[in-house]
């Protein structure tokens, strides 16, 4: 049921999103060196890994780390990085992950390759076991804002409450959430 309603959804949103998508694209282009795409190894559901692309928002040579990691984000950030960020434009790019299986509209965040704590505590969880997602129950309870306990939580909430009903509140909440750029730090 789930993955036949990410289908539904992606078929909605696809042909709504492609002018916005291909404007980003080439503000991206415009604004600064490297392609416009970037892809990041990241971990899936069952801790298989993907490459799930994102709109360019960093320079080209910043370290692949989490972005709270890095000593100075803002100093990485390309001249339409924080908009990017800020509206959630820089991830249209994954509903081609959500299109191919490999991510929901709703589960937790992907982690990156190299994420051993977050993926650890949510291996000892279970919490590995369900498809991330493009939102999460812990995006819009905090979004960047929170340490990564907090936010294994709020997974572990969300694997006990799945629901088609609690994804659709969540979908919601997240578009409030990106309309009031609420939760971004970067």
């Amino acid at each position: 049921m789930k993955r036949l309603f990410d289908l539904l959804l992606c078929i909605c949103f696809i042909p709504l999103l492609i002018w916005p998508a291909a404007a980003v694209w080439f503000a991206v282009r415009l604004t600064s060196k490297g392609p416009a795409l970037y892809w990041s190894d990241r971990v899936g559901q069952n801790n298989t890994l993907f490459r799930m692309p994102k709109f360019r928002s960093m320079r080209v040579d910043t370290p692949a780390v989490a972005t709270h990691l890095l000593s100075n984000p803002a100093s990485y950030l390309t001249p339409i990085g924080s908009f990017l960020r800020k509206s959630s434009l820089d991830e249209l790019p994954q509903l081609w992950c959500i299109l191919v299986g490999d991510m929901s509209f709703v589960g937790p965040r992907p982690a990156l390759f190299n994420q051993d704590d977050l993926i650890a505590a949510r291996t000892a969880l279970n919490i590995h076991s369900i498809k991330p997602g493009l939102t999460g129950w812990a995006q819009v309870n905090g979004r960047d804002e929170l340490p990564i306990p907090v936010k294994v939580k709020f997974d572990h909430e969300y694997l006990q409450r799945q629901s088609l009903v609690f994804d659709i509140k969540i979908l919601w909440l997240t578009f409030l959430k990106v309309i009031a750029r609420d939760g971004v730090s970067h």
